[in-house]
């Protein structure tokens, strides 16, 4: 898996989890989502991603997503 996949798979899980949880507990849970959402906004115009950064200190590969 790249990393590029894996930043993308690693974001949709949070948002369901988050949006499970305001679900279950609270509707705070959402601000989660929308701070996701808001991160990946930033990562596309700025190429600066957290996950990312965790993933290849991992040992994952980098990669074009959808090639």
């Amino acid at each position: 898996m790249s990393i590029d996949r894996a930043v993308m798979a690693f974001a949709g899980v949070m948002i369901l989890l988050s949006l499970a949880l305001s679900q279950l507990y609270s509707p705070y849970w959402l601000l989660f989502t929308a701070f996701v959402g808001a991160n990946l906004v930033q990562a596309s115009f700025t190429g600066f991603c957290p996950a990312a950064m965790v993933f290849k200190w991992l040992g994952l590969r980098a990669g074009t997503a959808f090639s």
